[in-house]
């Protein structure tokens, strides 16, 4: 498995994961699927402001993705980025999260970034302990402020200073 910036042609890849995420889980609290065009204004939006789109691949299969975006819109937030890691079904329990965070931590000091928040849907138990792994700690929980699949979700924000 290789960790490199993704490129227009990992787009597919990118778009299968993140809509399977869409249908299948609570770790992105969108309910409609998303086409191709989306996928691409998200990385060219990202890869304009200087901030890494990262894919695992693996014989030439995208096996995840992983990035960051500014935190809050206002000045004093400027440090302070919040990412996201999305692993195919068929890959995950086999590293691919860990290799995507391991990769894009150094990127974001990189960039002059103080703070990386992780904000998890408070169930996803292994999202919590691999950011914990690498040295995230709980910084909060934001009880009932999302809904999907017709339950309320709690939000856990981890933060990593960087």
């Amino acid at each position: 498995m290789d960790i490199i910036d993704a490129a227009e042609a990992h787009l597919p890849g990118i778009l299968a994961i993140y809509n399977d995420a869409v249908a299948r889980t609570t770790a992105i609290w969108n309910e409609t699927p998303v086409d191709l065009d989306n996928r691409r204004a998200w990385w060219t939006a990202r890869t304009a402001q200087g901030y890494p789109v990262l894919v695992a691949v693996a014989g030439g299969e995208v096996l995840g993705y992983a990035s960051f975006g500014d935190w809050r819109a206002f000045d004093g937030y400027r440090h302070t980025v919040e990412h996201s890691v999305y692993v195919a079904a068929g890959a995950r329990g086999r590293g691919v999260g860990l290799a995507l965070l391991e990769a894009l931590i150094p990127r974001a000091r990189a960039l002059g970034k103080h703070v990386l928040v992780a904000g998890i849907e408070a169930g996803n138990t292994a999202s919590i302990r691999l950011h914990e792994k690498l040295g995230f700690t709980r910084v909060g929980l934001m009880p009932e402020v999302g809904i999907k699949f017709g339950r309320w979700l709690d939000l856990a924000f981890l933060q990593l200073i960087l």
